[in-house]
């Protein structure tokens, strides 16, 4: 079946979807693992489950505590684990679940997404070339898509443009990195972000981009209880992560007060 880039296509019961960060802690060969793949398990469902309970509408399964990130590729331990983690929480919690594989490993995801079910994924670079902390890291859509339709062909795709801790190599509005993400590149949908984690997106930015695509445009990073009702005015969504967590840090785990509250502030309650 024909990819269709319209708003159809993507996996949530909600047109305006809230989607809580479930950020994994180091995985099996990365700097800080801690010699335990269960206690990496029970982190996961324990933030999944206070997401579940707080109403989200999906959540992003991430190798957050990787560091330092591969460019591109990971390695087939982080792609297995990370299948490890994501099995168990496709067991026990209900929610739509995407896979993002740091810093920009749209394959590997895409494997997981085959091997558990998971709906959607998160690729960082999808076109273009971004400077980044690991390098220079280019997009390859078509080659992402040949392989998402061999092996997970229902699997929604969500890409970021001007993505946080990068630049693109050479400035460009991003309204036109925004319209060749979706109409060249394929994206099912478009996510904006801040400069870094956490950081808030650019009001106008966000704005621009809702209003040159059709595909729904998602915030990314930087949405609190402050800000989640404004900022669901101008788009189609929102990701969150580290407002939910314990002390705001984003490798904390989701205190699930905040998030219910964020919920209920989201929905107008």
């Amino acid at each position: 079946m024909a990819r269709t880039n319209l708003r159809q296509v993507l996996p949530f019961n909600d047109p305006q979807p809230l989607i809580g960060m479930v950020h994994l802690r180091p995985l099996p060969g990365t700097l800080y693992f801690d010699d335990s793949l269960d206690a990496v398990i029970d982190a996961a469902l324990a933030d999944a489950y206070h997401l579940q309970q707080a109403g989200f509408n999906g959540l992003i399964v991430e190798n957050f505590g990787d560091i330092p990130f591969r460019k591109s590729r990971v390695e087939l331990h982080t792609v297995a684990a990370m299948t490890a983690v994501v099995q168990e929480i496709r067991r026990e919690i209900e929610l739509p679940v995407g896979i993002n594989v740091l810093r920009n490993d749209p394959f590997a995801a895409i494997a997981v997404a085959s091997a558990t079910g998971a709906n959607f994924i998160r690729v960082n670079v999808l076109t273009g070339v971004m400077a980044t902390d690991q390098g220079l890291i280019e997009g390859e859509a078509a080659e992402v898509f040949t392989y998402m339709e061999r092996v997970a062909p229902w699997v929604t795709l969500y890409a970021d443009i001007h993505v946080k801790h990068a630049a693109p190599l050479v400035p460009r509005p991003i309204t036109e990195v925004a319209q060749e993400t979706t109409y060249r590149g394929g994206a099912d949908g478009l996510i904006v972000t801040g400069t870094q984690t956490g950081g808030g997106v650019d009001m106008e930015e966000l704005t621009a981009v809702r209003e040159a695509v059709v595909v729904p445009v998602l915030a990314g990073s930087g949405v609190t209880v402050d800000n989640v009702q404004s900022i669901l005015s101008t788009c189609d969504g929102a990701i969150v992560g580290s407002s939910l967590k314990v002390d705001g840090i984003a490798g904390n785990p989701v205190d699930p007060e905040l998030a219910r509250e964020f919920v209920e502030i989201g929905r107008g309650g």
